[in-house]
């Protein structure tokens, strides 16, 4: 299997963030061109492509990768904006899975897209 990085984009200026801001606000009817001819969507991508077009609007960067993609450890610890040392450590603990092949290890980006998820949680400030 090839291992491909995930793609990551950064935010949209404000000034665009803003106006996808606004055209997304109520509508649920998102209509996508490919070279000039109309495709609908199925839900579960409609529904992917909505969140990752407001992400975009809130001025966040996004990352794109498939769920079940296999990372290096630079790879996953590069993603996660951690130390290799440190992720490493995280794994030999239990805190984030890891698959060994052979002596190498290997994360999926979903594992650690659910760390930063974790990590952001307990970083929101609490009402």
């Amino acid at each position: 299997m090839t291992l491909v990085a995930p793609k990551v984009t950064a935010a949209l200026p404000p000034e665009h963030a803003g106006k996808l801001q606004r055209a997304l606000e109520g509508s649920h009817d998102i209509t996508v061109f490919v070279d000039g001819t109309v495709h609908r969507l199925p839900a579960q991508a409609r529904d992917a492509v909505v969140d990752l077009l407001a992400r975009f609007s809130r001025g966040e960067s996004v990352s794109v990768s498939s769920v079940e993609e296999m990372l290096t450890t630079s790879q996953a610890a590069e993603l996660a904006g951690i130390s290799h040392t440190y992720l490493r450590n995280m794994t030999d603990r239990g805190e984030i899975p890891v698959e060994y092949r052979g002596t190498h290890r290997r994360i999926r980006s979903a594992d650690i897209m659910a760390w930063l998820e974790t990590q952001k949680a307990t970083d929101e400030p609490h009402s």
